[in-house]
Order: structure tokens, then sequence, then C-alpha cells
């Protein structure tokens, strides 16, 4: 083994290419803080009821963030929700997702994308993942279509919209309803449309973690009036107000995903300011994807031609066999030297015990227990969990020249030093 030195790994005792911490997010400045105080001055904190009146449709600042959401990705019907997740539960309900039916989602992602399918008496099949993209495999789609077949949720992950032409021509060809779930992706496009207009129905978060934020929130949109009419439903007590509205829309049941006043109003002012915190995280994913780009078995995010990536987190894929050193070692090594690397995002969501142990109503009903949820059911995923992808959020918009060049600095010095760090007998 090299003498240790201070050019050393700080895995192996040597000194961290960064000792202080990076920039924090950006957070809530004087535009939004003065939105919450008109809000506070107006005395009007949500304006919902639950029947069919003028207020079905929500107060003054929720119908503001709605027509702005609608202008700013062309769109015809915005939706507001209290979360990402009412969103995607409503959409499966407005899709006609009901006992018996399957939609066939990403295994890699949150898990609301398919417990939509759950609350409405429906089973998720998990389809694999496409290992540049990390999104939905079409050919994987494909092969797990059935006549039961009613949906699919495809997730634009880590800010990344793909394979959504392939997927909407699956769903014409089999009658199918594609929610696409950009979570992660508000200001990402592909060939020129903005992320979440892509498929039927496209749900966006509002979350404190996400590019724009107002605590918690979300926003369902879609250019079909009929699918936008059940979204509406079924945010606001939709059996409550159906018969008196005259819509025909007797197999929806209502909850209460409304949208306060003060979360309305904070997401238009992070609305306005969309370019401003995405485009610098594109910048910065470009930067750290340049500096990494000689690496060998090193690779950073893929953008495929056409495509806007907003990089809600920076992934990328290590090669174990062509490094030599396992994910696990070179991500304890970057740690090490200060850049704060996780390893996998999320287990494949069929290793959950909900779906090992197939204790949702749903797999009641479903014909021999529903499909299976095996090991092997996602090999490219499981490959990409277990042992490649490692990942990090330095890309937001307060991120410095200099924070990136130590990230880049941090990769390339635990690479050079790579044969050390898989020696026998090294800590």
């Amino acid at each position: 083994m090299s003498e240790i030195s201070a050019a050393s790994p700080a895995l192996l005792g040597g000194d961290p290419v960064r000792t202080k911490p990076f920039p924090p997010r950006p957070g809530i400045g004087a535009a939004e803080r003065e939105a919450v105080a008109g809000v506070l001055d107006s005395g009007v904190l949500s304006q919902f009821l639950g029947g069919w009146t003028e207020e079905f449709w929500g107060g003054p600042r929720v119908r503001g963030l709605e027509r702005a959401w609608e202008a700013r990705f062309g769109v015809r019907h915005a939706i507001s929700m209290n979360s990402a997740t009412s969103a995607l539960y409503a959409a499966a309900a407005a899709a006609g997702v009901g006992p018996g039916d399957e939609v066939i989602v990403s295994p890699y992602t949150m898990t609301a994308s398919a417990a939509c399918a759950l609350v409405q008496g429906a089973l998720p099949v998990f389809a694999d993942i496409d290992d540049a993209t990390f999104c939905l495999d079409p050919d994987s789609v494909r092969e797990r279509i059935t006549e039961r077949t009613k949906a699919i949720v495809a997730v634009d992950i880590f800010g990344l919209a793909a394979g959504l032409d392939e997927l909407m021509e699956i769903a014409r060809e089999h009658d199918l309803v594609v929610i696409e779930d950009a979570a992660q992706a508000p200001g990402a496009a592909w060939r020129g449309r903005p992320a979440g207009t892509l498929g039927h129905i496209g749900v966006f978060s509002l979350n404190y973690h996400k590019p724009i934020q107002c605590g918690e929130g979300g926003v369902a949109v879609t250019d079909d009036d009929r699918l936008a009419e059940r979204l509406a439903l079924v945010r606001n007590h939709a059996e409550a107000v159906v018969g008196d509205m005259g819509a025909d829309h007797p197999d929806l049941v209502g909850f209460n995903y409304r949208l306060g006043e003060l979360e309305a109003a904070i997401a238009a002012v992070q609305l306005e300011r969309l370019d401003a915190l995405v485009e610098p995280r594109i910048r910065a994913a470009e930067r750290l994807t340049a500096g990494l780009a000689d690496l060998e078995g090193v690779h950073p995010p893929f953008v495929p031609e056409g495509a806007r990536h907003v990089y809600y987190v920076h992934a990328v894929r290590l090669d174990p066999e062509r490094l030599g050193v396992s994910r696990a070692r070179f991500a304890a090594a970057l740690r090490a030297e200060g850049v704060p690397v996780a390893e996998g995002y999320v287990a494949p969501l069929y290793r959950q015990p909900l779906y090992q142990r197939r204790t949702a109503p749903a797999f009641a009903l479903a014909p021999g227990g529903g499909p299976s949820y095996a090991d092997g059911t996602s090999p490219v995923c499981e490959r990409l969990h277990e042992r490649e992808l490692v990942y990090h959020d330095l890309v937001h918009a307060d991120m410095g020249e200099d924070d990136l060049d130590d990230i880049v600095a941090a990769f390339r010095k635990v690479h050079a030093w790579r044969d050390e760090l898989r020696r026998p007998g090294t800590p």
C-alpha cells in the first residue's frame, strides 16, 4: 500500500477535499412572506365548500395558482391538491381505476406512485426501468399488459421525462390512461413539451424538498375536460356534490384533498421563480457531469436528445467491475472526502411488507393473489439499487462553482486511489 499522506484518501487517513458544509437549498424570501401576509390580512385561509356552489372551486389564491399553472404549462386544467400523493390518488380515481384492475408502474419511485392503485382496489404491476434514464422501460411495460391493465404511472425520476412517446403509443393500442408522475420534474421537458403534460394526467409536487415548494402541496393537470371534472370532484367530497351538479360520475368517492390559501399563495410565488430555481440546477449538474465524464466506470446522468433534465438529484451510476471496487467502498470514500452521497435511492417497492405479505384488501380480489412480487421482478432496478447508483442533491441554486468543483475533486481523488481502497486490510 502507498504511504499515507495528506493527499491520500480521507478514508485511509489523508486530508478530506471538503471540510465545511455545503450551502443549504434556497429558502423562502420576501415575496413569499408578502404573499402570506396578504392572505392573513384577507382573513380567508380556505374557501372550499363540499357542495355545488362557486366555493366548490376554492378561494382566490387557489384559483389564482391554478390559472397561473395552466398558463405556465400550457394546459387546459390545473387542479391543486394538498399533496402530490393526494393528486396521484385522485388521478387514479379520475382514470377509472377500480377493483380487479392493474396499474403498471416503476418500482424505483416514492411509494405513492404505486399506492394510488391500491387505494382504488387495484393492484400495481411493476415493470423494469431503463439503466440509463432510470425511467420505465417501454419494452418491460409491454410484457406486463394483461386484459386487466387499466393505467400506466410513468415517473419522471430524478427530474427527467423519458420514454413517454412510446408509453403513450402503448396506451393508445390498449386503451389505457397514462398518469405522469412529474413530482420531481417541474421545469423539465421532452421535445419542447413540459414534463407533466406528456400523459393524460400529470402530477406535480410542492413538497418542501422539491425544486419549488410551499411546504406541502401538489397540482394535477390535464387537457381532458372529463378527467379534470373528476379530479376536482375527488378533491372535494365528490359523493356530496355529484348529484347536485348534474355530472355523471356516480362511481366516485371524494376526499378532502384541498389546498389552503396560504400554501397556494406561496406556491404561486414559487412558480414565478421556477426558472430562477431550475436553471442553476441544470448548470450545476452539467458542470459536475463535465468533470466526471472521463472517469472509467463512472457514469454521470444520461440526458436523451430532446430532453431537458432538471436534476432533482444528481444520480451517478457506478460500474463496480470496471472500477475494481464496490459501490459501498467508493461511496464511503466520497463521504469521507466531505461529499454526502447516498446509495441506491429506494429499494424496489415490491420488497415492502405490504406487497410481500399481500395485506391490502385489493389482493383478496385478485385472481391467484395477484402478480408476483418476487426478487427478479425488475432485475435492472435491483442491480441499480443494490450495486450501482449513488446520488446527492448538491445541484441547487445556491451552490457555487467552488462547491461544485470540490465535488468533482472528491470523485476524481477517490477514483485515482481506487486500487488502494480495494486492497485487503485497508480500513
